[in-house]
């Protein structure tokens, strides 16, 4: 049986159909009636709203939740502080990417994992056997994302903490419009940007409460098809389709900030992940390619006539009028600069490696602090 979202209804009003492919078990909005393309214009230039629900969240409590986690993930869970997260590379035991996961503290003894379609859960649950920890998936929580660099302007009125003290991955239990919420700055957008968790009960209320706040900023619903594009844009990878191989390591795909290679105690797959190390077979890049729409994902990349690589994740950008696609390339050609053909069903194109991310290369528009 499928997870679904209690904000269906307002999809179904804005023209999805919800009968595309589901995530994490659950129909998600691909596509409004509007062009994906405006609503990344407005992202970019004031903002947008997103339901994010389809995310996993599990909650872990008890004496032993930070132990367990840490014997999970490849970040010292320790030096998390109550209202911190971090992202983690996780991996399973061959040192291969398993999963998108951000460890949240909430408190001690008290953390959400916040996870993509990989494995996390199966992992937990093995872990768990035996100690002193409870955990549960929440499936009443609905996760909103407001990203844009008009969002702090729309929510400072209305939510009950300052927004400029709220750091970059960090969250705060507040309320907005009257309801309880978990806030958090961040997002998959490249922009500035806010995710509200609550309960489902409270979920419509607020969409359209924000809405309606929003509207004389510029903000409008946005479907997934323009995150996807919004994410590519800021080379934000997605798993598992920027990790096609399977057995894809972490440091092949430029996660090794989200490695703590000192952390002392074990984990699942520390040891073929630290033998990984300096063993890339390939590694993550950009390619701005000459085309004027997307290349297929899939497509086999060719430097000098000679295979090198393939496309993981593609989008035809008409914010930055470019097409764009996420690569592996063999490590002699990554360079930037680098002339490749990418062949895929409608012919060959030309491309040059360039640097990511292809919007705010420097990412600025993260580290604007809130109005």
């Amino acid at each position: 049986m499928s997870r679904q979202s209690i904000l269906n209804a307002r999809h179904r009003e804005l023209g999805s159909n919800l009968d595309g492919d589901t995530w994490n078990d659950m129909p998600i909005p691909w596509r409004y009636r509007r062009d994906p393309q405006d609503e990344v214009v407005a992202v970019r230039t004031a903002a947008g709203l997103y339901d994010i629900s389809g995310l996993n969240i599990v909650k872990v409590s008890g004496p032993d939740a930070a132990a367990v986690i840490d014997g999970m993930v490849p970040i010292d869970v320790h030096r998390l502080r109550p209202g911190t997260a971090r992202l983690a590379a996780a991996v399973d035991e061959n040192g291969a990417v398993s999963d998108d996961l951000m460890v949240i503290c909430d408190g001690e003894n008290r953390y959400r994992l916040s996870h993509g379609s990989g494995n996390t859960q199966r992992q937990l649950a093995a872990l768990s056997q035996g100690r002193d920890v409870a955990w549960e998936q929440d499936f009443d929580v609905h996760m909103l994302s407001l990203q844009g660099p008009r969002a702090a302007a729309i929510l400072k009125a209305h939510v009950g903490i300052a927004l400029p003290s709220l750091p970059y991955f960090a969250h705060r239990e507040t309320t907005l419009f009257g309801h309880g919420i978990v806030i958090s700055r961040g997002g998959y957008s490249g922009e500035e940007g806010f995710e509200i968790a609550c309960a489902s009960a409270d979920a419509v209320a607020l969409w359209d409460a924000l809405l309606e706040a929003g509207k004389p900023q510029g903000l409008i619903p946005c479907a997934w098809d323009s995150l996807e594009l919004a994410r590519i844009e800021a080379a934000l990878l997605f798993f598992p389709f920027d990790m096609p191989e399977g057995d894809t390591t972490p440091w092949e795909v430029n996660l090794g900030w989200a490695i703590d290679t000192d952390k002392a105690a074990g984990y699942v797959g520390k040891a073929a992940l630290l033998n990984a190390r300096g063993k890339e077979r390939f590694f993550q890049a950009g390619v701005a390619v000459r085309h004027d729409r997307a290349v297929e994902a899939g497509a086999k990349i060719f430097v000098d006539g000679k295979e090198a690589g393939v496309v993981t994740s593609a989008t035809f950008s008409r914010y930055l009028m470019q097409s764009l696609a996420l690569v592996h390339l063999l490590p002699g050609c990554k360079a930037l600069g680098t002339r490749v053909e990418i062949r895929d069903g409608n012919g060959t194109h030309a491309g040059t490696v360039t640097k990511t991310p292809f919007y705010d290369p420097q990412r600025l528009r993260t580290q604007v602090k809130a109005a």
